[in-house]
C-alpha cells in the first residue's frame, strides 16, 4: 500500500484546509472521507462569516488558504456587518450555495498536486512505539504515513437526538466513527462529549413572504479571497434575500409542552452545548422573561427551495417542531424537509496540545476542528490550515508555524485553545481578542501573507497582490499626507455634510481624521493630476490608519510590550518546583502544560501575574 507524507482523516472544513496546506508545501498528502460529494459540507448554517469568524476567514485567505476563495464562488449574498461601528468590529459575511461550496471545494482538492482523495471511514490507527504507523478502515484498506491529522468533526462515536428518537451519526443520514476515541483515550489523551445541534430545513414555497421582513445584501457586494477574482454575485449573479421573523408566546407555549421529552432537559444529552447559538428551548429556559426571539429564513441554494430557519435549532419532538413552526407568523403552512436535531459526540482536551497543534501525547499526530472543541466552519478550516503547515514544517525538521495574539484571530483562538481549555464548544468572538484594531478583515493580507510565502505556502500570485496593494497603499498615504484642499473647492461639501468649514488651506489627512469625512468623497476634490484611481479596498486601508492612528499605534506599542516576554524560553526539562514563590497552583499547571516562553504561560489560566513576575527575576529579567 502506499505510503504518504501525511494522511488527513476527515473532509470537513478543517480537513480540506488541512490537506491542501499540506500538499502546497510539497508533502504527499491522503484525504480519507467518506463521501467526496459532502467536502467541507455546511451540516448547519449554509455561511461563512460573520462576527469576528469573517476576520478569520480573511485570514486563511491571506495564508494561502481556499475558504475565501470557495466561499466567493459560491456566494448567494454579501453583507459586511457592522458598518455603523468601528473598522474593528467589520466583519465580512456570505450567504452560499451549500452543493455549489462542497463541489467547488471538490474540484479544487482534484486539481491539487501530491493530494490523493480516499472514499472510506477511519476505523482505527496502527501503532509503533506509541507513535502512528498507519490508520485502518471500515473496509480494511490500511495506508501508511509520517505524520496524521485528525479532523473528524462531530462524527467520533456521534449520536442524534429528536425527542425520545435516539440514533447514532454524526450528520442526519451519515454515520458515526467508533474505534478512534477510545484509542486516543488510552494513550492518555482526555476525551469528553459535546452537544450541538441544527435547525428545521423548509420549503420557502410553502412561505407566505408578505409577512416577513426581507434582508437584501449590500448594494455593493465585496468579496473574501485577496486575489483578483469576483465573486458570484460581482460577476453578475443575482443576491438572494433573507428574511427576519419572530416567535411568539404562543410558540413558547407549543415548545414548552415538549420539554418533558428533550433529551436536553431529561439528561439523555450529558455533553455541553453552545452558549451563543443555543437551541430555541435553552432559549425558553435562560430567557424566561422574554415574549419573542428574532429567526431568520436563509436560502441554501440558488435553484433550491430548501431554506435554513435560524435561531430554532432544537432536539424537541417532531410534532412539537412543526406545531411551534405553524405558530409563526408568516410560516402557518410551512413544510418541512428536514427536522431539527442535537448531536452529541466526542471531543479531545485542547490542552494536551502543542500550538503547532501537535498532539503532547502522540508526537505525530496534529489534531483541528470540532475535535479540539470549537464550533464553527471558520474556526475549524482556521486549524486546518494552521494543522497542516505545522505537519509538514516538523516533518522537515523545522521551527513549527505559531501565529501570536496580535498577529491574527487565528493566533487569539490557538492560544485560548492550548491554554485555556475548553468546557463548551468555542466560538471566537471579536472581544476574544485584545488587539482588534490591529487585526482587522481588510489588512489580513499585509499581516500575514508575506509570512506564509516565505514558507512556501502562500502562492507568487497572492503574494504580487499583496505587494501591489501595498504599493498603492503608500501611494495613497503620501497624497494624503501632501496633498491641501482650499477652502472654495472643499467648502461646499463641508457644509452639506456638517462638517466645519474652512478658514484655510487643510492637508487631505487632517480632513479625513474627521469622523463624519470619508476619504473617497473628499478624493475628488485632490487635483485630476495628483489623483490616479485607487481600488476601494486600498481606500479604506488608508482611510482606517488616518482615523485610528492613536489607537493602532496604542495597541501596537502594548503588543511589543508583551511580545518582549516570547523571547524569554522555558527549557522543555525545566523543574518548575525548584522555585518556592510559584503558587502551588501555578506549579502544577506549568508543569502539566509546559509552556515554552514566558509569553505561553502568562496566558495559561491560573498563572498570576504575580507568577509570571517571579518567573522573570528567576530568569534574570
Amino acid at each position: 500500500m502506499k505510503r504518504f507524507d501525511v494522511i488527513v482523516i476527515g473532509g470537513g472544513h478543517a480537513g480540506c484546509e488541512a490537506a491542501m496546506a499540506a500538499a502546497g508545501m510539497g508533502s504527499s498528502v491522503l484525504l480519507l472521507t467518506p463521501d467526496l460529494n459532502g467536502l467541507a459540507k455546511m451540516s448547519c448554517n449554509p455561511a461563512v462569516g460573520g462576527i469576528a469568524k469573517g476576520q478569520i476567514v480573511r485570514e486563511i485567505d491571506a495564508l494561502g488558504g481556499w475558504s475565501g476563495v470557495v466561499t466567493d464562488a459560491s456566494t448567494l449574498q454579501f453583507r459586511m456587518l457592522n458598518r455603523s461601528k468601528g473598522p474593528a468590529m467589520w466583519s465580512p459575511r456570505a450567504q452560499c450555495d451549500k452543493q455549489q461550496f462542497s463541489s467547488t471545494w471538490l474540484k479544487v482538492l482534484l486539481s491539487a498536486s501530491n493530494l490523493s482523495i480516499y472514499a472510506d471511514f477511519a476505523a482505527d490507527f496502527l501503532f509503533e512505539n506509541r507513535e502512528i504507523a498507519g490508520v485502518r478502515t471500515v473496509t480494511g484498506a490500511i495506508f501508511y504515513a509520517r505524520a496524521f491529522i485528525l479532523t473528524a468533526g462531530t462524527f467520533l462515536n456521534g449520536k442524534m437526538y429528536i425527542g425520545e428518537h435516539t440514533f447514532e451519526g454524526g450528520r442526519i443520514g451519515e454515520k458515526s466513527s467508533y474505534g478512534i476515541s477510545d484509542q486516543l483515550a488510552d494513550f492518555g489523551i482526555p476525551t469528553a462529549r459535546m452537544k450541538t445541534g441544527t435547525p428545521p430545513r423548509i420549503d420557502i414555497r410553502s412561505i407566505d413572504l408578505s409577512k416577513l421582513a426581507r434582508q437584501a445584501g449590500d448594494v455593493s457586494p465585496e468579496r473574501f479571497s485577496f486575489l483578483d477574482r469576483p465573486s458570484s454575485v460581482q460577476a453578475g449573479g443575482e443576491q438572494m434575500d433573507c428574511y427576519l421573523l419572530h416567535t411568539n408566546e404562543r410558540v413558547h407555549e407549543i415548545l414548552r409542552t415538549g420539554f418533558d421529552r428533550s433529551p436536553l432537559f431529561t439528561g439523555r444529552i450529558h455533553g455541553k452545548g453552545p452558549r451563543y447559538c443555543p437551541s430555541i428551548e435553552d432559549k425558553l429556559r435562560t430567557f424566561s422573561d422574554k415574549d419573542s426571539h428574532q429567526l431568520f429564513l436563509e436560502p441554501e441554494g440558488r435553484t433550491s427551495p430548501e431554506y435554513y430557519l435560524q435561531g430554532f435549532s432544537s432536539s424537541l419532538p417532531l410534532e412539537v417542531q412543526q406545531d411551534a413552526v405553524h405558530a409563526i407568523e408568516g410560516l402557518e403552512n410551512a413544510v418541512f424537509f428536514k427536522p431539527a436535531y442535537a448531536v452529541e459526540y466526542d471531543y479531545f482536551d485542547p490542552q494536551y496540545l502543542h500550538y503547532s497543534l501537535r498532539s503532547r501525547v502522540v508526537d505525530n499526530l496534529f489534531l483541528a476542528g470540532q475535535v479540539n472543541g470549537t464550533t464553527g466552519y471558520e474556526e475549524a478550516a482556521a486549524q486546518g490550515i494552521i494543522a497542516g503547515m505545522n505537519a509538514v514544517l516538523w516533518l522537515s525538521g523545522k521551527d513549527p508555524f505559531i501565529l501570536r495574539r496580535d498577529q491574527a484571530y487565528i493566533g487569539v483562538l490557538i492560544d485560548d485553545l492550548v491554554n485555556k481549555g475548553v468546557d463548551e464548544p468555542y466560538r471566537m468572538f471579536t472581544s476574544r481578542a485584545e488587539y482588534r484594531i490591529l487585526l482587522r478583515q481588510d489588512n489580513a493580507d499585509f499581516r500575514l501573507t508575506a509570512l506564509s510565502h516565505d514558507l512556501g505556502l502562500a502562492s507568487e500570485e497572492r503574494y504580487a497582490a499583496m505587494m501591489r496593494k501595498q504599493e498603492a497603499v503608500n501611494e495613497l498615504s503620501v497624497l494624503c499626507e501632501s496633498s491641501k484642499l482650499r477652502p472654495d473647492v472643499v467648502n461646499p461639501y463641508l457644509s452639506d455634510v456638517g462638517s466645519t468649514v474652512l478658514s484655510e488651506s487643510k492637508h487631505l489627512a487632517d480632513l479625513v481624521s474627521r469622523p463624519e469625512l470619508s476619504l473617497s468623497d473628499l478624493l475628488q476634490f485632490v487635483p485630476r493630476g495628483t489623483n490616479p484611481a485607487f481600488t476601494p479596498d486600498v481606500v479604506t486601508s488608508v482611510e482606517v490608519a488616518i482615523k485610528y492612528a492613536g489607537y493602532i499605534e496604542r495597541e501596537k506599542q502594548q503588543a511589543d510590550k508583551n511580545n518582549r516576554l516570547e523571547y524569554i524560553k522555558i527549557p522543555s526539562d525545566f523543574d518548575f518546583d525548584a522555585i518556592q514563590g510559584l503558587s502551588i497552583e501555578c506549579r502544577q499547571k506549568l508543569k502539566r502544560y509546559k509552556p515554552e516562553t514566558i509569553a505561553q504561560a502568562s496566558h495559561i489560566s491560573g498563572v498570576s501575574p504575580a507568577d509570571i513576575s517571579v518567573l522573570l527575576v528567576y530568569f534574570g529579567r
